[in-house]
């Protein structure tokens, strides 16, 4: 994802610091991370929806989140058509960014050391997630 990219929501900086929170701004917008084991999302079982902090665009369930013990929120698959991919080589190594398809919002990183059936582990900020129970 490059800073010239176009999404659906494009909103200027300004517009962004205005709407999201610190931390949501910081990894939404700035590509960050949030402290393992801080996202009150970690430990959230009910049954329900995983959505973009900035856009609100549905990402995940929760029926493909599990435990990997982490520190962030992790699912084994995004819903289909939510999640776009990036290749990041900051801090001196090669991942996957994972961001929002809709809004560009950096989200995490993907992993292919998680559960079947897809061996993805999807490792998100909660931080830039927005959880709706059913």
């Amino acid at each position: 994802m490059s800073d010239t990219e176009t999404f659906e929501v494009m909103k200027s900086d300004a517009e962004w610091r205005e709407q999201l929170s610190q931390g949501q701004y910081h990894v939404l917008r700035k590509r960050g991370t949030e402290s393992p084991g801080w996202s009150p999302l970690n430990p959230e079982h009910r049954d329900g929806t995983y959505a973009c902090a900035g856009c609100g665009l549905p990402l995940f369930t929760s029926d493909t989140k599990y435990d990997s013990h982490s520190g962030w929120p992790s699912f084994f698959a995004p819903l289909d058509d939510a999640v776009g991919t990036t290749t990041d080589t900051t801090h001196g190594m090669t991942r996957t960014e994972v961001h929002c398809r809709r809004c560009g919002g950096h989200l995490g990183h993907v992993f292919t050391d998680g559960p079947k059936p897809t061996g993805l582990r999807y490792c998100m900020n909660g931080v830039a997630l927005a959880f709706t129970p059913k």
